[in-house]
């Protein structure tokens, strides 16, 4: 049911204003209540939103604070679409920020992938959603190797896919007044509908969830 969300408070910029650098103990207890409240309280809200958009999206995980001041001065969270791909938010001073990806493979993963981008159907499918999706805005990058893997011709056409180990498309929603209000919600639907079409070809390529 929409209207969960409302949108970040611009008082949670001052709450992560006041955690930058290296936080001391006390200055992270005195601004753990406000934080929770005013960044990751919405996250969640605009999370389950999200869900209830698209019952594929209701696998997600918004993060705690940890040790490292990071976390304290960044708020994200995962959707988990598959083993190992996922979409992931991030909320700092920065504004808004989207990826899709698939990473830190687990065995066998890496091989499968190159055997879809070497086939011709899914090869080419893959390099056309890569294209649209750099046309679109977004970052793509990975763990990429040097050279073509072993058993690959050198001179392979989606040798540039080969080589990836791992595969991101990220970009910034960037920070401006609708942050602050239910027309974020909006606006990662839209950058998932962006990115849908190279996760799902991920899901079906490099395995679905166990």
């Amino acid at each position: 049911m929409r209207g969960q969300f409302t949108g970040w408070p611009e008082q949670a910029m001052d709450v992560l204003w006041q955690l930058q650098g290296e936080p001391t103990h006390a200055t992270r207890e005195r601004c753990r209540a406000d934080r929770e409240r005013l960044v990751r309280q919405p996250m969640i809200a605009l999370l389950n939103e999200v869900a209830d958009a698209d019952p594929r999206y209701e696998d997600f995980s918004v993060w705690h604070y940890r040790t490292d001041s990071w976390w304290w001065q960044h708020q994200g969270a995962v959707i988990r679409l598959g083993r190992k791909i996922e979409i992931g938010l991030r909320f700092d001073l920065d504004g808004l920020r989207i990826q899709g990806a698939w990473w830190y493979p687990d065995p066998g993963q890496v091989d499968m992938f190159r055997t879809a981008v070497a086939s011709e159907g899914s090869g080419r499918e893959l390099s056309a959603i890569v294209e649209d999706v750099r046309k679109r805005g977004y970052d793509v990058s990975g763990d990429v190797m040097k050279r073509a893997p072993r058993g690959y011709p050198t001179d392979h056409s989606r040798t540039d896919l080969l080589r990836h180990r791992s595969l991101i498309a990220a970009r910034p929603l960037d920070c401006e007044q609708w942050l602050h209000t239910p027309e974020a919600v909006d606006r990662v639907l839209a950058a998932v509908a962006d990115l849908d079409p190279l996760l799902m070809w991920l899901v079906r390529q490099c395995g679905r969830k166990t």
